[in-house]
């Protein structure tokens, strides 16, 4: 069975993210959501994985992802998250934040909240007044959004209005936003700074940034290690991965050569998190593999042309933590594999989740790797 199965949608696909799985699911994920850009008429989708090695009712292989679902949306989808099992908050170009929830029993999806104008440029009643809200972060029940307004919005699910906004967080454009703990959120913005901003106090200032030096590349996507929490990744619009520890400095500590363009998302493997993957404008999808015994497994997808590079060196028994932290890539190995072999146009999107990829292009495709570590 070819590891990738690819699924053309006549759309460009802006974000993919898999359902969550239950707590004591010992299956892969089987259903994923899709948003897309740039169309007249962009939709929010659900998927399923597909049947793997089976034919359908029509013959046609079931091994490729099969649309259950999709509505109309109004905008661009800039981000999107799953609240739950079956409600999914989705961010619009328009500054407004949807939940669509997913009725399993007849497949469909129906609009079930909608804070409109979340987030606005200066008047927020004025017909020309949103601002894209660029970022959207969930725990249920709290959402937490971001926009060009430089603005971050505090709901929950289950009320009309929003529980704190922090008006002129920003005076640039917030791109991303991702939980730091309960309490905390980490942003990152187009002026290369990640900070961390505490809900537990009152006044609307960050309780610490952080800065690239030199030129202020715009960061574009966060993501935090899930269980070294201290540990924090970023992209850029140089492609740069940076690694930052949070416990100290104001510098990342590491700076990562990685894409020719906008790294556009990064994100730790949920549950191997000594694993890393990465996305860009530039037609690329990485896998970064810092777990210490590369030499002895198998690299899977080798067909990337460029495919793996090798940083190894002795391999000195530390922590996979240090991995990510080490200052000196010599002291440790770490395997990069581009899992896309023929680039073209951006990727814009990926999601972990246990052995599985998805991941979706401006050349209107979705790709499935439901082997990701075979």
């Amino acid at each position: 069975m070819e590891e990738v199965c690819a699924r053309f949608v006549s759309q460009k696909i802006s974000k993919a993210r898999w359902r969550p799985l239950p707590a004591a699911a010992l299956q892969p994920p089987d259903l994923f959501a899709t948003g897309s850009w740039d169309n007249e008429d962009n939709r929010v989708s659900v998927w399923s994985v597909g049947d793997v090695g089976s034919a359908g009712l029509n013959g046609e292989y079931q091994g490729e992802p099969q649309l259950l679902c999709d509505i109309r949306h109004n905008g661009d989808v800039m981000d999107m998250q799953f609240l739950d099992q079956e409600r999914i908050v989705v961010a619009s170009s328009t500054g407004s934040v949807t939940i669509f929830r997913h009725h399993q029993n007849n497949q469909t999806l129906s609009a079930s909240h909608r804070w409109e104008n979340a987030h606005y440029h200066a008047d927020q009643y004025t017909a020309c007044g949103g601002a894209a809200c660029t970022g959207v972060i969930c725990n249920n029940p709290e959402i937490v959004t971001v926009g060009e307004d430089g603005r971050i919005n505090l709901f929950r699910a289950d009320q009309k209005d929003a529980v704190r906004t922090i008006d002129n967080a920003d005076s640039s454009t917030l791109h991303a936003v991702t939980f730091l703990r309960t309490t905390e959120i980490l942003t990152v913005n187009s002026i290369g700074q990640l900070k961390i901003w505490d809900f537990r106090q009152q006044r609307n200032e960050p309780a610490q940034i952080f800065s690239l030096t030199g030129d202020r590349v715009p960061l574009h996507c966060v993501d935090r290690h899930p269980s070294q929490q201290h540990i924090v990744a970023t992209g850029g619009q140089d492609g740069m991965l940076s690694i930052w520890d949070i416990r100290q400095g104001t510098m990342p500590v590491s700076l990562l050569n990685a894409h020719e363009a906008e790294m556009w998302e990064v994100h730790f493997h949920p549950s191997n998190p000594d694993h890393l993957f990465t996305c860009s404008e530039d037609g690329s999808l990485w896998h970064w593999d810092t777990s210490t015994d590369v030499s002895e497994k198998p690299s899977f997808l080798h067909q990337g042309g460029r495919s793996t590079a090798y940083i190894s060196h002795s391999t000195i028994n530390q922590s996979v933590v240090s991995a990510w932290l080490s200052n000196d890539p010599t002291k440790d190995r770490m395997e990069i594999t581009n899992l896309i072999p023929n680039q073209t146009l951006s990727v814009n999107t990926l999601d972990v989740l246990g052995p599985c990829l998805v991941y979706g292009t401006d050349a209107e495709a979705i790709y499935v790797n439901r082997q990701l570590f075979a």
